[in-house]
């Protein structure tokens, strides 16, 4: 996981050692009204300085709830199963000091880590939009990771509550596996993808599975919610890789693991990309005015110089009030330097680091949002497809979750440098 610098940079610095980081689909380097506690856009797994992880121990089946109760009010974490009004299956699981566990959710009780709410596509410019009624569970899932190298990490669904129980009730589709343990699924489900590869510029999408309560991989069920749970699929595991996607419904989550992160660009390395390209001083080819990118803490106001382009073609401008056709919709024009229609709008610089692929320079957009990022990570988004309410899968920019259209989902900026 670590290469050689990185563990003698971690022994001379007596840091803990990085697991590896969440990050939220669909936020620019922070929450639109700003990160703050548990409830950010990036959440950083480090090793504790003492080990909370559990592992099953005893099972117990029992025939009155005021037993299950009993059991489940022992302080010990447990699973508990209800299969009819008088059968339930109670799995205790007791302290396990070789693994960490964290626990992913939209609860903002204290067993929970990183607190998760529902993204609203575009939210970087809409901080009024709320979720009527969220989707995702309020104890989601739970990643275990292991204490020793190479710190593997696990994802299971389903979290622990302050009472330290998991509870499937009637309703939940749960299970007896042929070697005897109890499994089940969420209501929603937890669903991971993980990209054939690891996260490079060459990954192609992997095939989205859904994570079962122990951690078993099974294929997708018909709708989000059925009761009839997918096929098992035995040659694939509950590890997550760099760059393994995990899907709440409701919120897509991004794992990049410490060595990933080691070689994936700063946000350093973005704001001097930045900088660059404004150094060289593009114009508008029609103004003749110089343009230039925002500075990164300035990413939701549109500022005199901001380039705009136009997505069918690729041509950046400055803003300008011209080129409206009558025959087309609001936000259609007219590019006056190859006559082609279509969206025309402002670009935004990608500046949350984690979702890039490499350190290319920012020569592509996403369409129709604008986001610009470099080449081989505009082309890696484009073809991941991520799951969309109950059962639809679509494209969207990881820098603000709204679905892409177009051709290609994106489309190459053509600059025009100064002319002196």
């Amino acid at each position: 996981m670590f290469s050689p610098d990185q563990e003698e940079h971690c022994a001379l610095n007596k840091e803990p050692v990085k697991y590896g980081e969440l990050v939220v689909l669909g936020y620019n380097g922070a929450l639109p009204n700003g990160d703050r506690g548990r409830r950010k856009s990036r959440f950083a797994l480090y090793k504790r300085p003492k080990a909370n992880g559990v592992k099953p121990s005893t099972v117990h089946v029992i025939s009155t709830p005021q037993a299950s109760k009993a059991i489940s009010c022992k302080g010990q974490h447990s699973i508990s199963y209800t299969l009819s009004r008088n059968q339930t299956v109670v799995v205790e699981y007791t302290h396990d000091k070789d693994t960490d566990m964290f626990q992913v959710g939209r609860s903002t009780e204290s067993p929970i880590d990183f607190v998760v709410t529902d993204t609203i596509s575009g939210s970087q410019n809409n901080d009024e939009a709320q979720i009527t009624q969220s989707t995702i569970s309020r104890f989601a899932c739970r990643i275990v990771c292991d204490r020793n190298e190479p710190y593997t990490a696990r994802i299971f669904a389903a979290g622990f509550d302050s009472s330290k129980n998991i509870f499937l009730g009637e309703k939940a589709a749960k299970w007896k596996n042929p070697d005897g343990h109890m499994d089940g699924l969420t209501t929603n489900g937890v669903l991971v993808m993980h990209p054939r590869g690891g996260f490079t510029e060459e990954s192609q999408p992997g095939v989205w599975r859904e994570i079962s309560v122990c951690g078993d991989v099974y294929t997708l069920r018909e709708t989000r919610s059925a009761q009839q749970r997918g096929k098992l699929v035995e040659s694939e595991t509950n590890v997550l890789q760099d760059g393994s996607l995990i899907d709440l419904c409701g919120a897509t989550l991004l794992w990049r693991t410490a060595d990933g992160l080691f070689h994936t660009p700063t946000q350093k390395h973005i704001e001097a990309l930045r900088q660059e390209i404004n150094a060289a001083r593009p114009q508008c080819p029609v103004g003749l005015n110089t343009l230039a990118f925002p500075s990164i803490n300035r990413k939701e106001v549109v500022e005199e110089k901001q380039p705009w382009a136009y997505l069918s073609c690729g041509h950046v401008h400055g803003y300008h009030n011209w080129g409206h056709r009558s025959d087309t919709e609001a936000n259609e024009r007219e590019c006056p330097m190859c006559r082609t229609v279509g969206p025309y709008v402002p670009l935004w610089l990608g500046c949350e680091a984690g979702f890039y692929v490499d350190a290319g320079p920012p020569t592509h957009a996403f369409t129709p949002c604008g986001h610009v990022c470099s080449e081989k990570s505009a082309k890696y988004w484009s073809q991941i497809p991520l799951p969309h309410g109950t059962h639809a899968f679509h494209a969207a920019c990881p820098f603000c979750a709204t679905q892409l259209v177009g051709e290609q989902n994106c489309i190459k900026l053509i600059f025009q440098g100064p002319i002196d």
